[in-house]
């Protein structure tokens, strides 16, 4: 060997060596940088110079990477959901805001003013209570709906930032190509670091699948776990972002694509939230599992009370002596446009008085099947979530209304409970779609219509009473009230809404042996004779089937509005009366009513018509047991999503990132190889200085 090939030897290894030292060196001083992954020179062996320096590339596993992302989506997305769930949770929890409270409450008000019910006092505290109650509600309502708002700005902050990242990791891609063109000995590691922190960050905000590209050294392409890609194999790439349907503060994700080319037309694609994963993922869960369902809960139970309150006072009479009336305030609820049906429009719907225990937590997606003269004759009605799907039936089927027919001008009665009228400038087509949300945000709206105790209906309308020449033992038992509308409508009743009952209704019954009895009106005259009764439980309600009853009346839905029982045996020639209570203000048993409401089934828990309807405490309570279950659950695999995601740290970290006893063991280690070649390189020189002076 000669003095040329030490020096070659020499001088590759100190080359070598000092590539191994710079690299080491900054390994070091990235310990503590965030994303920043171990580098390895490698030397390969020379057979004419001993030694060469090899590629400086990233020590990376590839399956540990993939699975710290997997695992980064999957606490982004828990935490998202528990975090705002957590925050429902305690709201409800809260006994300053507690529903149920409120109804317990106020039930004890009105036993309290039932048992004096001409008690201005103790009628005051019933308004009172019942305020209180819809404060609570509103509170509520009000926070949701507050919510909702801030979580569509979190959608918007989401996606923009999503957007950034897809935009920066696909400018990342083009860089990281030119750079393995230019230089295909060395990785641009500092380009593929920050690539993989963009990626990371954006596997936080939605769950991706990243691969490598077929025909591109270095690039990568990046899927949504549903499929669509969000940077394309050509460079281009898809932006995430948020569009609303008829709910405007219903915000949607959907894929925008970017072509930057006159060939592709770029087109909006929707994504399914269901399998968006990440932080965005769980947001969206967070609002269609909790928020929406607990927003549309609240509103129901709102609607179900106020219903059930107004319609049974509405039964009685009130201390001026006149028939009940509503005592809160229910509004409409307007129908919203999808989007492709453009005019003037005027949907409105609002509840069937006395059928709030029908109605669901749905929302309602309205399309019109079929006009007649500009106006909808029929409609496809489908009940949805909160997320925009249908509903399902017991068996699993979408919950869908169709050709339903519709009569407008004016309200149509829709199966659950509320009725819709269709108006407006601009005429209706086939395949008009409106959306009605009856329960979303109705909480925030009720309020009481009256601020005068003497408004509520305590006494019953109708004092029935035995003859005091009567021989046998019947007494009066029940007396019932079950319509008091005024008017000339089918669905009129006997009332004449001015203190008094009309002359033609029912108003004695006079028996002529133990079961046969005859009806007579207001004049004496014999109107219906029961012939045979089985019992003597509801008497009119025996004469309306005893085929006496007259044909004035048979096309009355529920005239005269009143009935009454007896027990005991009565005997030929005993008489019973019925009339309006004029001055019974101390009566109390409407007030009595008013206070079973508090044990009765009046809320709907199912969109499934027959299902059992709860009490307003139980089906409040099933709502906050929903909410903390969900709630408890999301924490439990928080916890357990969090422990994984440190497992895979430390398995990335193992293999990428940087010990300091390593790299300080190799420091040693790579100084005394070029010691040693550089030692190789003096004694070269000294060789061939003896070389030269030997010669002279």
């Amino acid at each position: 060997m000669n003095t040329v090939d030490l020096f070659s030897l020499a001088t590759n290894g100190v080359n070598a060596s000092s590539k191994l030292l710079q690299t080491t060196s900054n390994n070091i001083a990235n310990v503590n940088t965030q994303g920043y992954v171990r580098e390895r020179t490698e030397v390969l062996d020379s057979a004419s110079y001993g030694v060469k320096i090899g590629s400086t590339e990233r020590v990376l596993n590839t399956f540990a990477q993939n699975q710290l992302r997997r695992d980064i989506t999957s606490v982004a997305e828990l935490r998202a959901f528990s975090d705002n769930a957590s925050f429902i949770d305690d709201l409800l929890a809260s006994e300053a805001n507690s529903i149920s409270k409120g109804v317990s409450e106020f039930f004890a008000a009105i036993q309290t003013s039932a048992d004096d019910p001409t008690n201005l006092a103790s009628r005051e505290q019933v308004l009172s209570k019942s305020e209180s109650l819809y404060q609570r509600m509103r509170t509520l309502s009000d926070y949701m709906v507050e919510k909702e708002e801030e979580l569509n700005l979190e959608f918007t902050t989401l996606a923009n930032r999503a957007n950034s990242l897809i935009s920066n990791i696909g400018e990342l891609n083009e860089s990281i190509i030119v750079a393995y063109a230019n230089n295909n000995k060395d990785e641009p590691t500092a380009l593929l670091n920050e690539r993989d922190r963009a990626i990371n960050e954006l596997s936080e905000i939605v769950a991706i699948n990243v691969s490598d590209m077929n025909n591109q050294n270095g690039a990568v392409k990046i899927n949504l776990i549903s499929g669509e890609s969000l940077v394309l194999e050509n460079g281009d790439f898809n932006l995430v972002q948020l569009s609303s349907g008829a709910d405007v503060a219903n915000k949607e994700i959907q894929l925008s694509t970017q072509f930057n080319s006159s060939i592709k037309s770029d087109t909006n694609i929707p994504i399914s939230e269901a399998d968006l994963g990440g932080t965005l993922g769980g947001l969206y869960r967070y609002r269609n599992e909790v928020l929406g369902p607990t927003m549309r809960d609240v509103g129901q139970l709102a609607i179900a009370f106020a219903d059930a309150f107004n319609s049974q006072n509405k039964l009685g009479m009130d201390l001026d002596g006149q028939l009940g009336q509503n005592i809160f305030a229910i509004p409409t609820f307007e129908g919203k446009a999808y989007e492709g049906t453009v005019g003037t429009f005027a949907v409105t719907a609002q509840l069937t008085e006395g059928k709030g225990a029908e109605l669901t937590d749905a929302d309602y997606k309205i399309e019109v099947t079929a006009v007649a003269a500009g106006l909808p004759s029929a409609i496809d009605i489908t009940f949805l979530n909160p997320d925009g799907t249908p509903k399902k039936d017991g068996s699993g089927n979408d919950i869908i209304f169709s050709s339903y027919a519709v009569t407008p001008p004016g309200f149509t009665e829709l199966p659950g409970g509320i009725e819709i009228d269709f108006s407006g400038s601009t005429p209706y087509a086939v395949g008009n779609e409106f959306l009605i949300q009856p329960t979303k945000t109705v909480a925030s709206e009720i309020e009481l219509e009256t601020n005068r105790p003497e408004d509520l209906a305590f006494a019953s309308p109708i004092r029935a009473g035995a003859d005091s020449t009567n021989l046998g033992s019947a007494n009066i038992t029940n007396t019932t009230v079950t319509n008091t509308i005024v008017g000339a409508g089918s669905d009129r009743s006997a009332f004449d809404g001015a203190g008094g009952i009309d002359t033609a209704a029912p108003a004695q019954i006079v028996f002529t042996s133990a079961d046969t009895f005859d009806v007579l009106d207001g004049t004496g005259t014999t109107i219906a004779t029961v012939t045979g009764a089985p019992n003597l439980d509801n008497l009119l309600e025996q004469a309306k089937a005893s085929g006496t009853w007259p044909g004035a009346f048979s096309g009355l839905s529920d005239y005269p509005g009143y009935d009454f029982s007896l027990d005991g045996v009565p005997k030929a020639g005993d008489s019973f009366s019925i009339g309006y209570n004029t001055d019974g203000f101390n009566d109390n048993n409407n007030a009595l009513k008013l206070a079973e409401l508090q044990n009765k089934n009046l809320v709907q828990v199912s969109s499934e018509a027959t299902n059992t309807p709860r009490t307003f405490q139980d089906a409040y309570a099933s709502m906050v047991g929903r909410i903390g279950e969900e709630s408890a659950m999301a924490s439990v695999s928080l916890t357990s999503a969090e422990a994984m995601k440190v497992q895979s740290e430390n398995w990335f970290e193992s293999v990428s990132g940087v010990s300091l006893d390593e790299e300080a063991a190799n420091l040693i280690k790579y100084q005394q190889s070029y010691a040693a070649a550089a030692r190789i390189l003096t004694t070269a020189q000294e060789l061939f200085n003896t070389i030269l002076q030997s010669a002279r």
